[in-house]
């Protein structure tokens, strides 16, 4: 008797469980993809691209952005980069190779590494570091060495890649922090 009346409670228990965990898992992966509030990651000098073109080994490899924008790809020549994401190169990279000896190419194109974010200021070691996901200004000030003995350890100045303006943060709360920005540590004022 009490078995009948347990079953439907733990079934639901258990079903009600796993929901709860899809919900969790996929915020978790969400928030470790996206790079921006505004979408998908878009590419700049320094980024070095994974390119995969199937059936041309000579082809596929490691390519940087240069300052330009471009890659520099065999057989396809100088292609822009900058301000695309990996599914727009891939499309672009495909008509440049479409118009030479390769037919019908198969494209597929990855971030490799992620150019560098910046932190300069009152830490030990300013200077570039590589980006990392997940990366938040806590990280990136113990990357750096710490702060230095003048640093406002209270408020941090972020200029975002591609922004011209800076924003300040108070260090409460975890901020992100993503390929090209600019972190600064202000001196405290005693």
């Amino acid at each position: 008797m009490k078995f009948r009346v347990l079953l439907p409670r733990m079934t639901l228990f258990v079903f009600v469980a796993f929901v709860i965990s899809v919900f969790a898992l996929n915020n978790v992966v969400k928030a470790e993809t996206s790079f921006s509030p505004s979408g998908p990651y878009i590419l700049g000098p320094n980024d070095k691209v994974r390119l995969k073109v199937y059936g041309e080994p000579d082809i596929t490899g490691e390519y940087e952005v240069d300052g330009n924008g471009r890659v520099s790809i065999p057989l396809a020549g100088r292609v822009q980069a900058a301000g695309k994401t990996t599914k727009q190169l891939e499309g672009a990279i495909r008509a440049a190779l479409s118009k030479g000896i390769v037919r019908d190419p198969r494209v597929n194109v990855d971030v490799a590494t992620y150019r560098p974010y910046y932190i300069l200021g009152e830490v030990k070691n300013s200077g570039e570091y590589p980006y990392k996901v997940g990366l938040t200004i806590m990280d990136a000030v113990a990357a750096a060495g710490g702060f230095t003995y003048r640093a406002n350890e209270q408020k941090v100045y972020l200029r975002r890649a591609g922004v011209g303006r800076e924003e300040e943060y108070t260090l409460n709360a975890p901020v992100l922090v993503y390929p090209g920005d600019n972190i600064r540590i202000p001196e405290r004022y005693f």
